[in-house]
């Protein structure tokens, strides 16, 4: 089964959200959690309780992880393991992206089976060449496993970048776009999702065409950012379906109450429900 098809199994029951498990100083601190590994790992306990039966998507960012060096990682480890062996699919934020037998080295890192960090989805930046990130779609192939490519981003220094054209007027978000497409079009002429999905900034107001995509959607900016439901059902259009709308300080905002935390979940899902599956 495609991670797309997994993803949108997993929306009809339990609604179109993507949340953020974000441990950075200032939270850890209104939490009243110490900023140092045992702050870090109580805080992603109890977003595995929040989040692991409730939640379709679950977003770890990796640099929050990654920053208490190997002790961070062995919590992040942990944090995917649970997450996973409890029915939720995770994507880990760690926006890789390199040329070779290094890109290679990542896509097993994240999306290997047998890797400690295996994860149902990873973020790759594609600023090296769209196919410098072949390592990973390939084994994203081969594992059924999902790949996020960073296309149109809603931080505003993006903007100067990715709106840039070719010589056919063709931006490079929409070129990024229209390459994942390509990889998931074997997928789509059999009714299906596939394994590459896209960034897309649900605050963008000219977001590349996305009618043809034929994976997932993963739409950061939605909340506390500004963007709301009605963004994301525009923006994705046709693939509405397919939008995962990441919201994340909103929920986090609610903790470290459990019960508030999901009830956050509820408030937010509600908005985002998922569609039925045959």
């Amino acid at each position: 089964m495609t991670f797309g098809e997994k993803l949108l199994n997993a929306a009809s029951t339990r609604g179109r959200l993507c949340v953020g498990i974000d441990p950075h100083e200032s939270l850890l601190t209104s939490w009243g959690l110490p900023v140092n590994v045992d702050g870090l790992a109580e805080f992603s306990r109890a977003c595995v309780e929040a989040f692991a039966d409730t939640v379709a998507l679950v977003k770890p960012q990796v640099a929050f992880y990654e920053r208490f060096g190997s002790a961070g990682f062995a919590i992040l480890e942990e944090t995917i393991q649970t997450l996973r062996e409890r029915g939720c699919l995770v994507v880990s934020d760690a926006k890789r992206g390199d040329i070779g037998s290094t890109m290679a080295g990542y896509a097993s890192a994240w999306l290997d089976p047998a890797s400690p960090l295996s994860s149902d989805a990873v973020t790759v930046s594609p600023y090296l060449g769209f196919h410098s990130l072949d390592p990973v779609f390939e084994l994203a192939e081969q594992h059924g496993r999902g790949v996020f490519v960073l296309a149109a981003t809603s931080n505003p220094e993006a903007r100067e970048l990715q709106d840039q054209q070719n010589a056919d007027g063709v931006s490079i978000s929409q070129q990024i776009v229209d390459q994942a497409a390509a990889l998931n079009a074997p997928y789509m002429a059999q009714g299906k999702a596939g394994n590459i999905g896209v960034v897309i900034g649900a605050t963008l107001s000219k977001p590349p065409r996305l009618s043809t995509l034929g994976g997932a959607i993963l739409m950061p900016g939605v909340g506390a950012q500004g963007g709301t439901a009605s963004d994301v059902d525009e923006i994705a259009g046709d693939m509405a379906h397919l939008a995962f709308p990441n919201v994340s300080r909103s929920i986090l905002a609610t903790g470290p109450d459990i019960a508030e935390m999901k009830n956050s979940v509820a408030k937010n899902a509600a908005d985002f429900p998922g569609f039925p599956r045959s």
